[in-house]
């Protein structure tokens, strides 16, 4: 066709070679409206709260539509500040070691661009966030997987993470609390990964935009650990805790060499993330507590009702400690993940995610969102054990 002779003259190899999101190809599959129920994307179902809504309107009524610093609003890095030190133990200087990014997808594209050089290894504990690996080999790193094993629960362990360096290894690139499995990594976790990482002198990359979202253990951010903020860039955003997917706010923190080096790519291309979008995040991290604890409350009460379910029908699934996602496994149908995604969808009107798009360890398994209101869930649950009696007979 014409526009494959296009692309093939045009396009760069890279971009030819990346596949498209396996999570938004599957959003637009369930998105077929009717009485289909999608637990597909991560997105809350809680709209930003009005006061931080009420807070963005007034700054447009007070003309503040101009750009900001590269680096982002003073008031809100100082605020980030803050935050991080008295939440998750971290100390940072707002105008050395903060970065205000669109949205935390940026600000991970950001740090892969400003450390790796063409053959570096990029490490993932997998399952993972699909953007990773892209992003990696748009700017000329190496993919190496690290797997994650559903019988230690997803977490990484030393053994695989030892397994899998090499002399060209340079970044490991984690995401705890994790998308998809959910799993939490412990302060006892990490330690002898720390000695790992110190050992072979790798960067830290840790996406924690689901930091607030635990139920039952609090989020041990790694740059917390000793000798690691030194060689950790921290990346998180509003997004998630803080119902503000629309809004596009991430943030990154670290050594002040490694934030400028980030700057200096960020300054050419967003140029600033969006000013009223920065007003309304400082107004959720001074006024907009009391409404993130009541949404993380309401998640921690879906997330007990619909694991126990997903168990109860025969889909075993751990019981995630963060995030908003649950990863059954669907070993017992005999399918493979996207035969069942597929049958879910067309058969019981269920929209989620196979779980072979986020690599190695996750075929076997779909990825649920139980952002979604309890009367959702309990109607998937419903459609999902009519759907699993029906294949049993099959």
């Amino acid at each position: 066709m014409y526009s494959e002779k296009i692309a093939g003259q045009f396009l760069s190899s890279r971009v030819r070679d990346i596949r498209p999101s396996g999570i938004r190809a599957f959003f637009e599959i369930n998105n077929v409206g009717g009485d289909t129920i999608s637990l597909g994307v991560g997105e809350p179902d809680f709209v930003t709260p009005e006061k931080v809504r009420e807070a963005c309107i007034q700054a447009l009524r007070d003309g503040k539509t101009k750009y900001t610093s590269n680096k982002g609003l003073m008031e809100l890095r100082e605020e980030l500040s803050a935050y991080y030190a008295s939440s998750f133990a971290v100390t940072y200087d707002p105008e050395q070691e903060i970065i205000v990014t669109v949205g935390s997808s940026e600000a991970v594209d950001l740090a892969l661009r400003a450390v790796i050089n063409p053959g570096d290894e990029v490490l993932i504990p997998a399952p993972s966030y699909i953007a990773y690996e892209p992003i990696t080999h748009l700017h000329g790193g190496n993919i190496v997987e690290v797997e994650a094993k559903d019988e230690e629960q997803f977490k990484l362990t030393p053994q695989a993470l030892q397994a899998a360096i090499t002399p060209h290894s340079k970044v490991l690139m984690i995401n705890y609390p994790c998308n998809p499995t959910g799993t939490v990594m412990t302060e006892q976790d990490w330690l002898p990964i720390v000695e790992l990482i110190i050992q072979h002198n790798l960067v830290v990359i840790s996406d924690e935009v689901y930091a607030e979202l635990t139920f039952g253990r609090k989020h041990v951010s790694i740059a917390a650990l000793p000798g690691m903020r030194e060689r950790t860039i921290v990346i998180s955003g509003f997004s998630k805790a803080f119902a503000m997917t629309g809004w596009r706010v991430g943030y990154a923190c670290g050594p002040g060499e490694l934030i400028a080096g980030m700057l200096k790519i960020h300054q050419y291309t967003a140029m600033c993330a969006p000013t009223i979008a920065q007003i309304a995040a400082l107004e959720s991290l001074r006024y907009g507590m009391t409404a993130k604890d009541e949404m993380i409350a309401s998640y921690n009460e879906r997330r007990k009702l619909f694991v126990a379910g997903l168990n109860a029908i025969g889909l075993a699934c751990h019981e995630p400690e963060g995030a908003f996602y649950a990863f059954p496994s669907i070993a017992s149908t005999g399918m493979s993940s996207e035969q069942f995604a597929l049958r879910l969808l067309k058969e019981a009107k269920v929209g989620v995610v196979p779980g072979h798009v986020f690599g190695s360890g996750g075929e076997g398994f779909i990825r649920c969102s139980y952002a979604a209101s309890l009367v959702d869930l309990e109607k998937v649950l419903e459609r999902m054990a009519r759907f699993m009696q029906v294949t049993q007979l099959v």
